[in-house]
């Protein structure tokens, strides 16, 4: 199921997002879904990283142990 948003947008990134609808010969809601979730899933990935950083827990790999372990 879907749900209708308004958002607004500088002129610009408008023009660039009709732009590519055009070329595409796909709806503006298709790329602005597309763009929407690749950011969601950055973020989710950046959070997890940020965490893994703060865990005083999590083992700290050398890139020498990753290499002798890959034997490159």
């Amino acid at each position: 199921m879907s749900k209708a948003i308004s958002i607004r947008i500088p002129e610009k990134l408008a023009s660039e997002l009709s732009a590519i609808a055009k070329e595409t010969e796909r709806p503006k809601s298709f790329h602005v879904q597309k763009a929407l979730e690749a950011y969601l899933e950055e973020l989710a990935d950046l959070q997890l990283a940020i965490d893994r950083l703060h865990d005083t827990s999590d083992t700290i790999i050398s890139i020498g142990d990753i290499r002798e372990e890959l034997e490159l």
